[in-house]
């Protein structure tokens, strides 16, 4: 069974910054992408970025220019650099590894709190 263990998250005031990280455990032999979604009150779930095992980045419109994501392979980690937050940005982050192999399955987070104060 793969675990992901999020932290980082917390309350700060606009304009501020925040990293987010996210720690997959288990038996695994590799990761497909791993990437970020959020939620907030009242909307649905939404991408904000994701990352591929080579690399490869993609971003919510909203988010870029001010977000980064990144990865550790050999830990089987991703972090989201938060910068420049708005009041917006305010949701429930959760981390997702997609393809995990062993058996190529994809698992989520438990949620970590952002809220941006204005």
């Amino acid at each position: 069974q793969v675990q992901l263990v999020e932290s980082g998250g917390g309350l700060v005031q606009a304009g501020g910054s925040l990293r987010l990280s996210c720690a997959a455990s288990g038996t695994i032999f590799s990761i497909n992408y791993m990437g970020w979604y959020r939620q907030a009150p009242g909307k649905q779930r939404e991408l904000v970025a994701v990352i591929a095992s080579s690399g490869s980045t993609d971003y919510a419109d909203s988010v870029k220019g001010r977000f980064t994501i990144s990865r550790d392979n050999a830990k089987n980690t991703v972090y989201l650099q938060m910068n420049s937050l708005k009041p917006e940005d305010t949701a429930v982050y959760y981390c997702v590894a997609e393809g995990v192999l062993p058996p190529d399955e994809d698992y989520w987070g438990q949620g970590t709190q952002v809220t941006v104060s204005s």
